[in-house]
């Protein structure tokens, strides 16, 4: 409640309830007012002054979120980079080396740095760390570019490779535990149906007839016929310039233009054409030469076995073919 003021009335000798009224009421009123407006005003400079606006009490916010924010992504650009390195070390002295394939030239990695994405690096020269780290992800973002093509060029080498040792004459095209014996001369010998000497550009693998003869390599059947010195034939092309040929076959599990994988049944042992016995006489060309297939099918032999194997096919055999 308001707190009602009195006026001494000399007319009627008693104190009556006093308000002011007209311009003394507005006057003090706006007495009131410009104080009231005065400390409200000088309150909010002094505010303004020691503590801020709340534009920038939020700028100030924003910046320290965009700051922390920014720490991050430095953090997760040095750790990508960090990772990234070790991807290349990888590539250039492990993968590269296995390959028999030249490690990427530093230009190679530093060619068309920057990217396709271009900004105007001027106007940001008055912000050093933004500058620098824009950089820095640019040449992230082109390094990575370079190492995934090179990857992509390691995976093609490799399957290259794994299509070139499948295919490799490189084991045995008979069974260790079905061979009775292995007769290595290979040359020039002395033929047992024509009675001289000739040559024998193959080695000879006796075996019950009936044996499964396996291709030594992946290729494709170029041939499966009779012949009438070889017999019943079969010539596997095996690509990167190896050719394997498989003759005297009692019988034929494949025919021409078959495809076939390391391992697999292409005939049985016999004894067809110009053969004295069952036996299988198995050659390997390479270039359109032949080798020795000695050197191939020993691989998938112990020491010790290919040692006996030597020893065994090193006595005097009678020839087969």
């Amino acid at each position: 409640m308001a707190r009602i003021q009195y006026q001494y009335n000399a007319e009627t000798c008693r104190y009556e309830p006093w308000r002011l009224k007209g311009k003394a009421r507005w006057k003090r009123y706006a007495t009131y007012f410009c104080a009231s407006l005065t400390v409200a005003l000088a309150a909010y400079y002094g505010y303004v002054l020691h503590v801020g606006s709340i534009d920038e009490i939020i700028l100030q916010e924003r910046n320290h979120t965009l700051k922390v924010q920014w720490q991050v992504l430095e953090n997760r650009t040095r750790k990508a980079t960090a990772e990234l390195q070790q991807l290349i070390e990888k590539d250039d002295h492990n993968y590269r080396v296995i390959l028999d394939a030249e490690p990427l030239q530093p230009s190679e990695r530093q060619a068309g740095v920057g990217g396709s994405i271009k900004i105007d690096t001027e106007a940001l020269g008055d912000f050093p760390v933004v500058l620098n780290s824009y950089t820095s992800v640019q040449n992230l973002r082109h390094q990575l570019d370079v190492e995934v093509q090179s990857y992509d060029k390691l995976k093609a080498m490799v399957n290259e490779k794994l299509e070139a040792w499948s295919s490799r004459p490189a084991i045995q095209p008979i069974s260790n535990k079905q061979l009775d014996q292995l007769h290595l001369t290979y040359g020039s010998r002395f033929h047992p149906i024509f009675h001289k000497y000739m040559d024998h550009k193959g080695l000879d693998f006796s075996a019950p007839s009936g044996t499964p003869i396996y291709a030594t390599g992946d290729g494709k059947v170029t041939m499966a016929y009779t012949s009438s010195s070889y017999g019943n034939v079969v010539y596997i092309n095996h690509h990167y310039s190896f050719e394997t040929r498989y003759a005297h076959m009692s019988a034929f599990a494949v025919k021409e233009g078959d495809v076939v994988k390391r391992g697999q049944v292409i005939g049985y042992v016999g004894s067809t054409g110009n053969s004295v016995a069952a036996h299988l006489h198995y050659e390997v060309l390479f270039k359109g030469e032949h080798v020795n297939p000695i050197n191939f099918f020993q691989r998938d032999l112990s020491n010790k076995e290919y040692q006996k194997l030597i020893e065994i096919g090193s006595r005097q055999d009678r020839p087969l073919d």
